[in-house]
């Protein structure tokens, strides 16, 4: 997959230090598979949700949330934010 994009992992991680290690193992997965469908992303991340229109990762032991925008048909994961599990509560995402 083509992740679109990788500032915001690097902003994030900067903010939030203890997050570093999560997201870089999750970026290192996600750019080296090429997922089909939601169904088959789910097989590596079973704890993945679908709200709305984008997918929700879970990232460090659910200490945080990647919400992405996935085109499966071009190979792109857009991660639209990243959130601590609080803000992530709030939904504030969504508006």
């Amino acid at each position: 997959m083509h992740i679109i994009t990788r500032k915001r992992i690097n902003d994030f991680a900067q903010a939030h230090p203890d997050a570093r290690v999560s997201l870089q193992h999750w970026f290192t997965i996600v750019r080296k598979t090429d997922y089909a469908s939601f169904a088959d992303l789910r097989k590596t991340f079973p704890s993945a949700d679908q709200v709305d229109r984008f997918t929700v990762f879970n990232i460090g032991g659910n200490k945080f949330r990647l919400i992405a925008a996935i085109h499966y048909n071009r190979k792109k994961l857009y991660i639209r934010h990243i959130l601590t599990h609080a803000e992530y509560d709030r939904n504030t995402w969504r508006t």
